[in-house]
């Protein structure tokens, strides 16, 4: 594989640190971007000395360029509480981000992917979800902020494509979880987790039933590194996620079976525009650039939870949480 030099932007969030150490350990040059809203130098604490890897503090809805091959796209606040907090800011990052980045690509001649979600999809009617289906979105709902705008990131990204050939990449991120999402990041592998480690009640919104699929973070980088390396042309949209599909019952009972902890559920309010149901079709990913998920999720969940037991323990310390 020969040597590329790769921008990744919100390098230091969650997902984007864990694509970032793998394309250093591929012998890649990257360039790191992010203004540390939701992502954290902590993150990619290892990477810092490397001479391959370069970080940059800075903000998409800002024009930048690059001198790059390869783009990766991933700037964006993904925690429903975080997105709702400031909506426009959110909106914002998601459009004139992907307009930044795409003029960036266009001047460098270089491929780039765009970090999609399943949230375009909004509260589905059909399911399971696969990449022909348009969706079911709230445009003036409280999540919108997000939802419509990654939807338009797509439709910028597409029209780039065919306006201007820039060559483009998109892929739908359903639930990933796994080391370095933030404890109190609100979305509910994390938040379940760390309620049961300090034995706090798990909340559980709605009557528990509704249902998610949650894919390991280092199976979700593959897919993304896939994505953009296949050589086909392919561009997608495609969905990236595991089929398996869980209740929130099911998953509480299963971190709390893990953990040993005597946390009891407790039932909330359901969320507006709040997904019954999520479960991706992965028969594209399959076919188009022979990508699934390999992680059981026990053994995901097993250690996200040593790593918040660590994290946790830290915080006891005197080191934030």
């Amino acid at each position: 594989m020969s040597k590329k030099r790769i921008l990744v932007t919100g390098g230091a969030g969650f997902i984007g640190s864990h694509l970032c150490d793998l394309l250093i350990a591929k012998g890649h040059e990257v360039i790191c971007v992010d203004n540390y809203f939701t992502g954290s130098i902590a993150n990619i604490a290892g990477l810092l000395n490397h001479p391959n890897f370069k970080l940059v503090q800075h903000d998409v809805v800002n024009p930048l360029h690059f001198e790059v091959e390869e783009i990766y796209n991933l700037a964006c606040p993904a925690s429903p509480a975080l997105c709702q907090s400031k909506p426009v800011y959110t909106t914002n990052t998601c459009v004139l981000g992907a307009l930044n980045v795409l003029e960036s690509a266009l001047k460098s001649q270089a491929r780039v992917l765009q970090a999609s979600t399943s949230e375009v999809y909004g509260d589905p009617l059909c399911h399971p979800q696969e990449e022909s289906y348009n969706g079911n979105v709230n445009p003036v709902g409280p999540r919108s902020c997000y939802d419509e705008g990654k939807r338009c990131a797509e439709t910028m990204f597409i029209n780039y494509h065919l306006q201007h050939q820039v060559p483009i990449r998109i892929a739908r991120i359903f639930n990933t979880y796994g080391p370095r999402m933030r404890p109190n990041d609100g979305r509910v592998v994390s938040t379940f987790i760390v309620q049961a480690l300090k034995g706090k009640d798990i909340t559980i919104f709605g009557d528990g039933r509704q249902t998610r699929s949650f894919c390991f973070v280092d199976d979700l980088v593959d897919g993304l590194i896939r994505m953009m390396e296949n050589k086909s042309g392919f561009i997608g949209p495609v969905n990236l996620g595991n089929p398996r599909e869980v209740s929130m019952i099911e998953l509480a009972e299963k971190i709390l079976c893990l953990t040993g902890s005597k946390s009891k559920l407790i039932f909330m309010p359901l969320p507006h525009d709040d997904p019954k149901r999520r479960k991706p079709l992965i028969n594209m990913a399959k076919e188009k650039i022979g990508w699934k998920p390999l992680i059981a999720m026990e053994e995901g969940l097993k250690i996200s939870i040593d790593y918040y037991e660590q994290v946790l323990q830290q915080g006891v310390s005197g080191t934030s949480v």
